[in-house]
């Protein structure tokens, strides 16, 4: 794949570089060459090969379970006030009906 001057001035305009006249037909062969370098990669790679994912196979693909962890004791043991499956805070005086005194 040829790249030519002009393309290679847009490029430098959309990346926000300041190219130099005589720099121009040394980038526009190096990024040919680039390009051709891609293709060529492009051109080996094979569909049917599998992806690399480190680690043991094993490990790789498990199944996601989702299991409840099993507390020590509940709660209601270690809680102030536990009624009905449900933590008793007291009232803050701010949130208290304003008829109640605090």
């Amino acid at each position: 794949m040829s790249v030519s001057r002009e393309e290679v001035i847009k490029i430098a305009q959309l990346a926000e570089l300041q190219v130099d006249e005589e720099r121009l037909p040394e980038l526009a062969e190096q990024m040919s060459r680039i390009l051709d370098y891609v293709a060529q990669l492009a051109g080996q790679t094979s569909e049917t090969g599998k992806p690399f994912i480190p680690g043991p196979d094993a490990l790789r693909f498990r199944a996601d379970e989702v299991k409840p962890a099993a507390l020590a004791f509940g709660p209601d043991t270690f809680a102030p006030e536990f009624r009905d499956g449900f933590f008793l805070v007291p009232k803050l005086g701010q949130f208290g009906d304003p008829g109640e005194p605090e």
